[in-house]
């Protein structure tokens, strides 16, 4: 095998490496009925005059499954945490005391349930895409390798290598997505 062909092989590799990350991140947002920081630490707040996230202006903990408690470092920009929740629409209903803000995370009913399995497996798809895509890239890159007098089986055994990649990250995601949809749907 050439060099060009294990480049193309290797930034494949990476590039569906966080593909696959990325696709994980996005099934942590999804709430399965239990709390946890990730549901709100990609929000933004409006602070000291610009767009702040909420990592920045607090610190975010579940201290059970069902309870997101968000402890703001600066005590005055409690309102705005809890207004930021609020706007972001992703029905929480924050609660403040003064000193931190408190969600309740409800128990999800069935319907609720079927629904967020049905987000996932659009994000897995999404994900899946994403890979296919990288696939498609890499096997022109590969065609193309021709021109730098690449031999053609070497050019065969690249596009053979890169399916197996592909198959590799493809059941990485679907793994995850029976991961993800047996967390949802376990009451």
């Amino acid at each position: 095998m050439s060099e060009l062909t294990k480049k193309v092989l290797d930034e494949l590799t990476t590039a569906m490496d966080k593909a696959v990350i990325h696709t994980e991140n996005e099934f942590s947002k999804i709430r399965a009925g239990k709390a946890m920081p990730a549901m709100v630490d990609s929000l933004h707040a409006e602070m000291y005059g610009a767009e702040m996230l909420l990592t920045a202006l607090a610190s975010i903990t579940a201290p059970d499954a069902r309870t997101i408690l968000i402890t703001p470092f600066d005590k005055t920009s409690i309102h705005a945490i809890e207004k930021a929740i609020v706007e972001a629409n992703i029905g929480l209903n924050p609660q403040n005391d003064g000193v931190v803000v408190r969600i309740t995370i409800p128990p999800l009913t069935e319907e609720r349930r079927k629904l967020l399995v049905k987000n996932v497996k659009a994000e897995g798809e999404s994900g899946k895409i994403a890979i296919r895509n990288l696939r498609k890239d890499a096997n022109e890159r590969a065609k193309k390798l021709k021109a730098d007098n690449v031999s053609e089986d070497d050019i065969k055994d690249c596009e053979a290598k890169i399916q197996v990649i592909t198959d590799k990250h493809i059941d990485k995601v679907d793994q995850m997505l029976i991961s993800k949809e047996k967390e949802i749907m376990t009451v």
